[in-house]
């Protein structure tokens, strides 16, 4: 962490942690992993509608390669065995 003082702050906030509630805990971990995030993306929204769409007409058109769903499970099984 860097200084004695830093890291004596650390662990009593680590401590105070520890003792909360299993919703509460998870509550202030949602919040820190968000405080590492940069600022929300304003566009992420249109961005993703407009690849949605893409998507959805090149299934329509037939020039997309589409699986069924007992063969997506079978290669996110494998993906996982491989690590």
């Amino acid at each position: 962490m860097g200084t004695l003082m830093a890291d004596s702050k650390l662990l009593k906030i680590r401590a105070a942690a520890l003792d909360l509630a299993d919703a509460e805990r998870a509550e202030l971990a949602r919040d820190l992993l968000a405080s590492l995030d940069g600022p929300p993306d304003l566009n992420a929204g249109e961005a993703w509608n407009r690849e949605i769409e893409r998507r959805l007409a090149e299934v329509e058109a037939g020039t997309a390669s589409v699986i069924d769903s007992d063969e997506m499970l079978r290669r996110i099984d494998e993906r996982l065995r491989q690590g």
